[in-house]
């Protein structure tokens, strides 16, 4: 195991154990932040654990062009009554991401130190979030990073009404030019979408490390 000290590095992801995990301790500051991105680790702790890094092998994700939109899912993005924006909400929506009850999970991964991290990463234009909403109400939506290269890293989405989660990554996916979509591990709700596994080795070409 490795244990990170304010030096800005990470081990090669080629260290981690067969669950992924890399590294313990270091910090939520921009650069490292940054730097786990670029190389294809992600935090993910709870409140009472120190802060721990992750490098999954294989990676879930979603190719765009593999997207997979039910007839019905196209009448709600058609008629459902739902506005789509981003980056109107960042802070509203990770607050609500770590209100979200989840199945085989205590607490949230969120934390405040979470929050006041990645918002700093949004104030540069590092994380965005997608907002969906219904008659004024925030009702849905999600964030992540976007480096700039073709890669958006998903970090969590929500919703409160029925398909609103579904409603912000459709859009997000049919607004940009995506190559990639990391959804770090797997669920069941985004494989309906067609995410799928591949390597580690294949996700780290598509960051360009």
């Amino acid at each position: 195991m490795y244990y990170l000290s304010k030096d800005l590095w990470f081990p090669d992801v080629s260290e981690a154990f067969a669950d992924g995990l890399l590294a313990v301790g270091g910090d939520l500051s921009v650069e490292r932040l940054l730097l786990a991105y670029r190389s294809g680790i992600f935090p993910w702790f709870s409140q009472d654990e120190p802060i721990l890094w992750w490098s999954p092998n294989p990676r879930f994700v979603l190719f765009p062009e593999r997207l997979k939109v039910s007839k019905s899912m196209r009448q709600v993005l058609r008629n459902g009554g739902f506005k789509v924006t981003e980056n109107k909400a960042f802070v509203e929506v990770m607050q609500s991401c770590s209100k979200i009850k989840r199945e085989g999970q205590d607490d949230t991964w969120i934390t405040q130190s979470m929050i006041s991290a990645y918002t700093k990463l949004h104030e540069l234009g590092y994380a965005k979030s997608v907002e969906v909403w219904k008659e004024d109400e925030l009702v849905g939506g999600l964030y992540g990073i976007d480096l700039g290269n073709g890669v958006f890293c998903g970090e969590s989405m929500f919703s409160k009404v029925s398909n609103a989660s579904k409603v912000g990554f459709i859009s997000l996916i049919q607004n940009h030019h995506y190559k990639l979509i990391d959804c770090q591990v797997y669920t069941k709700h985004l494989e309906s979408l067609g995410a799928e596994n591949i390597s580690r080795k294949d996700f780290l070409s598509f960051l360009n490390v």
